[in-house]
């Protein structure tokens, strides 16, 4: 013993550092989507209800609906799953889409300095990490429907829910139900929709973040003339756009996707996907069809919603994403 006391850290600091460096997709993407999931879910669960409703009602009107009738929880009701399931999957969305694109510069494919090649990696990388992660996330999201709808789903089979059950008896009567396959409801479109819209997702974020100046290098330069805003706003903006623009397009499969495994969670008898989207848009009366435009407006019922869910969601994901980055790569050495 010689008087002096010797510094011995629970965690290395030099380690843990160079342990968020190497694994900075993932820990980005994580800290990002429990904050920007969190804050969206409301949103999500009432863009839910709303899909499967059968009769025309504002926003408005549905919350507050659900706050008389489940109280604040109701717009809450299975958040515990989305907020651990998709964000790990997002966090392996993430890195897929990284190490795809890094897989394209380290071979000097579509390396020019242009919106088409940027948009192009953007887009591949994007399709491949949809229709990878679909895999996973599909058992998990039917749940969150499941959960969300409880109570459309117990109208349907003319029951009168006092309590909603939990999420652990949910997914124990799908799977007593139909087994592992029940958790597979209505996969393709599942499948479908996660590939394309990630795809367009992708694209359009690295599209918008070219032409707000980020440099090929990743590094975020001078935004253009024509929009001088703070680069720190750059991401919540393309985030944003990307979000809203991409979800409009895939909207109407998502709305055919929650109709199908609605029906097929209260066992109603199964309807394709195309003679679902013929009744969304024209009726149940092939007799006495809906006007055209009436049924393209029930289908993007709802929309309104999703978009605000989407500016929120991916304008914070993304703000978070970038900002967790940059932190991590201005960590010290030492």
């Amino acid at each position: 013993m010689d008087g002096k006391r010797t510094s011995n850290p629970v965690v290395d600091s030099t380690a843990f550092n160079e342990f968020l460096r190497r694994n900075k997709a993932v820990v980005s993407a994580l800290s990002a989507s429990y904050i920007s999931t969190f804050a969206g879910y409301p949103l999500d669960s009432l863009k839910s209800r709303l899909q499967t409703t059968k009769t025309p009602i504002s926003v408005p009107r549905l919350a507050a609906i659900v706050y008389r009738e489940e109280g604040v929880v109701g717009f809450f009701r299975g958040l515990w799953i989305p907020l651990m399931t998709i964000s790990f999957v997002r966090a392996a969305s993430f890195t897929i889409y990284t190490r795809t694109k890094e897989t394209f510069r380290d071979h000097q494919w579509l390396t020019r300095n242009s919106i088409i090649d940027v948009s192009c990696i953007g887009g591949i990388s994007g399709a491949m990490s949809g229709a990878l992660i679909s895999f996973g996330s599909a058992p998990f999201e039917l749940v969150k429907v499941r959960r969300q709808l409880e109570y459309s789903i117990a109208a349907s089979r003319g029951v009168q829910l006092s309590k909603a059950p939990g999420t652990f008896e949910a997914v124990r009567e799908i799977f007593l139900t139909n087994g592992i396959s029940g958790l597979y409801t209505g996969f393709r479109l599942h499948f479908v929709r996660d590939t394309l819209g990630t795809a367009l997702y992708f694209l359009e974020y690295d599209g918008m973040r070219h032409l707000m100046g980020r440099q090929r290098s990743g590094e975020q330069g001078p935004t253009p003339s024509w929009l001088p805003i703070n680069a720190s706003f750059v991401p919540f903006l393309c985030g944003s756009l990307s979000g809203v623009t991409s979800w409009a397009l895939i909207y109407p499969l998502d709305v055919v996707k929650t109709k199908v495994q609605q029906r097929a969670l209260a066992g109603e008898r199964y309807r394709g996907v195309w003679e679902t989207l013929y009744r969304l848009i024209r009726g149940p009366d092939p007799a006495n069809p809906k006007p055209l435009f009436a049924g393209l407006a029930r289908i993007y019922q709802g929309l309104g919603v999703s978009a605000l869910r989407s500016i929120t969601t991916h304008g914070l994901l993304w703000t978070f994403f970038d900002t967790v980055g940059n932190y991590i790569d201005n960590l010290p050495d030492r």
